[in-house]
């Protein structure tokens, strides 16, 4: 009896130490799954306050572009900022109080910079059994905009003549210079049908912003009508961006507008023997856009006019004038170089063999058109001179928008309606296909794609109704690259 008295004293013993065992046990294990708990909780915290600062940051990086003055662009991001992160950090969001420092907003020198820092706090649960009370999360970020020098180039071509189509160019034209920095950015604007008109060039004195004003009332202004003279367009965007600016930004950017594939272009042609420049109808003046060759004659329906209102651009010919059925052209030259003066890089041959086959021939017309065989003839010389301009005016367009590519200029192009989804020209081409190369996209053509180039993009409205749309996925691209 002794001796069981002893064994169960023993057994009491050790039942005491194991209670001892599982309560400190119990009291890790509850820290263990407190950690884990609150851990989680902290890191969902955390990943939604940082959610909410990038967002905040993209749009305070949009609004900063509104606004007159540097001070009402900084209180424009400021208060995006804000209302973006309270839109996006619901208030008391898994137990927790969230807040967004007064955000910094720098603008110097075209390059605008963005700083958020957001705190959170929530209480701990399992973990206050270890003494701590409160979770604390902090998150930080920063947004670095690139100056921006851009030059806009809008197409107001005769075949955006009717009054609904003109609305919605003038409209997307100003919203799309909405998005862009009246302090920081530069850009200048121009206009393009026979001839291009600058009209608010880059500011000579270097200074950074632009006068959207000034703008805007231009572009309300346009009246359209004309032939597509696109190289002349890109030609003087470039121009703009190469010799007026000279301390480029870290970003250089054309858009280009248009509803056409190219059908005319400027140069110096030599007169054929036996003509004379005088003064009668077909003398150019000021905002003349007549074609070279009549439509009722155009075997491939598009009208070039590459010979026409050459004034707009220089005095290309003896005495400024030209045959209406351009037998005063003795041939084409073999280079582009209307600009040699101003811009020696922006010489181009114009007779090649690539991408389009373009020889010197401008065959004579017989303007009496009065026997089958001479009709024949016509027609046939006719042919030469379409398919040698039109080929041209594309060459040219394209090999212009790669010099100002190989120089690291982005190209965004917008193509607007149905002219540029259908098969025109002496190559049967799709318009929007020339407006893909020139902006380099990896859908566009294969000849003309090269990814070493910088790569723009290419939107395509097919309605009036898409051309807004078209220019904000343009100014989002541009914004992106910019950051």
């Amino acid at each position: 009896m002794k001796t069981l008295r002893r064994t169960t004293r023993a057994a009491r013993r050790e039942r005491g130490s194991v209670s001892i065992l599982v309560a400190v046990s119990l009291v890790a294990l509850l820290g263990v799954a407190g950690l884990a708990i609150d851990a989680g909780l902290g890191y969902m915290i955390k990943a939604r306050l940082d959610s909410a600062v990038d967002g905040a940051l993209i749009a305070a990086g949009q609004a900063v572009t509104r606004g007159a003055s540097q001070a009402e662009q900084i209180t424009n991001a400021t208060t995006a900022a804000n209302a973006f992160f309270a839109a996006n950090y619901p208030q008391g969001f898994l137990g927790s109080t969230a807040t967004l420092s007064a955000p910094s907003v720098n603008i110097s020198k075209g390059t605008v910079t963005i700083d958020l820092d957001a705190q959170a706090s929530v209480p701990l649960t399992l973990m206050q059994i270890q003494g701590f009370k409160i979770l604390n999360v902090a998150t930080s970020g920063e947004a670095i905009r690139r100056d921006l020098d851009m030059s806009f180039v809008v197409d107001v071509t005769s075949s955006m003549s009717d009054t609904t189509t003109q609305a919605a160019v003038r409209a997307g034209s100003v919203s799309f210079l909405n998005n862009f920095n009246t302090s920081t950015d530069r850009v200048s604007l121009m206009h393009f049908a026979t001839g291009t008109v600058v009209d608010v060039p880059f500011k000579s004195d270097q200074s950074r912003g632009f006068d959207r004003t000034t703008m805007t009332n231009k572009i309300n202004g346009y009246s359209f009508g004309g032939n597509t003279n696109s190289v002349e367009g890109l030609w003087n965007a470039k121009y703009q961006l190469d010799h007026v600016i000279t301390q480029p930004s870290s970003l250089r950017v054309i858009v280009f507008f248009s509803d056409g594939a190219p059908n005319s272009f400027s140069a110096k042609f030599p007169i054929a023997t036996g003509y004379t420049c005088s003064s009668n109808t077909n003398t150019i003046k000021s905002g003349d856009d007549k074609p070279v060759l009549s439509k009722s004659k155009n075997p491939y329906g598009d009208n070039p006019g590459g010979l026409a209102d050459m004034s707009k651009q220089s005095a290309n010919m003896t005495g400024g004038c030209y045959d209406a059925n351009a037998n005063n052209i003795a041939n084409l030259p073999a280079n582009y170089d209307l600009h040699a003066a101003q811009d020696a890089d922006s010489v181009i041959p114009i007779i090649t063999n690539s991408p389009r086959v373009v020889n010197n021939q401008m065959p004579y017309i017989n303007p009496a058109n009065n026997t089958s065989a001479m009709q024949a003839t016509n027609f046939t010389n006719v042919q030469i001179k379409y398919q040698n301009v039109n080929r041209a005016s594309r060459n040219l367009l394209e090999a212009m928008a790669s010099k100002a590519r190989d120089e690291g200029i982005y190209v965004f192009a917008l193509g607007y309606g149905p002219y540029l989804t259908v098969p025109k020209g002496p190559d049967n081409e799709y318009g929007q296909d020339i407006l893909k190369c020139i902006a380099n996209v990896a859908d566009g053509p294969s000849r003309c794609y090269n990814p070493k180039q910088p790569v723009g993009v290419y939107c395509y409205a097919a309605t009036v109704d898409a051309i807004k749309p078209c220019y904000a996925q343009l100014a989002s691209a541009i914004l992106r690259i910019a950051r």
